[in-house]
């Protein structure tokens, strides 16, 4: 994991220092140089950031990925115009199929008409290292994404997402996953800066029967939900605080499923610090 996130790290640096901005030509006068009349330089086009986090766990659609454990996680992310891309990469533990790594490679727009904020874009998510869980199965997996949204008073926001995957992991089939959600910037209180969220999602897939087979009584779609609150305080650091829950428990039939060994799914409270540069 720290082998990946130092790779991730020196790549950053080799493109912000490859980023130079160009400066124009002073004209010809009497007033060269002056302040009045210095050439204005050109705006960025193109904007870089890089993050870590650490968290309580990593849960992802209600799902635990690291079997309770704690996470370090870290991305890369370039922005130009409409255009955006990044990588992102976090510990597992996938103890059952020798999976300790996840590490998802994304681009996208985020054009606008009127009020709503659209986000086109495509995920690959993957899993190096990992041995094949399910014979001939490939861990590997990408989604599409569509979401828009708007705000619908001041610092409230609510948001639609529909991800659609053509062959979802162990290419147990086509997959569909659609969330909404709602956040709240609140007022601030001194250096913090705090906002409310909530999330709730729904995923509904073929069904594949060696899939399920594998996984003992695991139904081809449940909900998801979370809600929270993000602090965040000098500029760069946030911190998450936020509760998750599925409806999985009754329709496994029964607890053990949600509280096993590994994907638990019951309800959980995690809190997440992140650094961003």
């Amino acid at each position: 994991m720290n082998s990946r996130l130092h790779r991730f790290s020196g790549f950053a640096a080799l493109v912000l220092a490859g980023a130079v901005l160009a400066t124009p030509a002073a004209a010809d006068g009497m007033r060269r140089g002056s302040v009045k009349d210095a050439p204005k330089p050109e705006e960025r086009r193109c904007t870089f950031s890089a993050n870590v986090a650490l968290a309580t766990e990593y849960v992802f659609r209600g799902y635990s990925q690291t079997a309770e454990g704690p996470s370090i996680q870290g991305g890369f992310d370039a922005t130009c115009g409409l255009f955006y891309a990044g990588v992102w990469a976090s510990n597992i533990d996938w103890e059952f199929a020798g999976i300790d790594m996840e590490m998802d490679v994304y681009a996208g727009i985020k054009p606008k008409t009127g009020r709503i904020q659209w986000d086109l874009g495509v995920i690959y998510y993957t899993y190096p290292n990992g041995r094949e869980f399910i014979a001939g199965r490939d861990n590997n997996y990408l989604e599409l994404k569509v979401g828009a949204s708007t705000e619908i008073w001041k610092d409230g926001t609510v948001g639609v997402t529909v991800f659609y995957s053509p062959d979802y992991q162990y290419e147990s089939g086509a997959t569909w996953t659609v969330e909404g959600s709602f956040s709240q910037v609140l007022p601030k209180m001194g250096r913090f800066s705090p906002t409310f969220s909530a999330l709730v999602g729904y995923q509904t897939n073929e069904g594949d029967a060696v899939y399920q087979g594998s996984f003992g009584n695991l139904d081809d779609h449940y909900w998801y939900w979370n809600a929270g609150v993000t602090i965040g305080f000098h500029e760069k650091w946030s911190l998450d605080l936020r509760y998750w829950d599925t409806n999985l428990e009754s329709n496994t039939g029964g607890s053990a499923y949600c509280k096993g060994a590994a994907f638990q799914c019951d309800e959980r409270f995690m809190a997440t610090l992140k650094f961003t540069h």
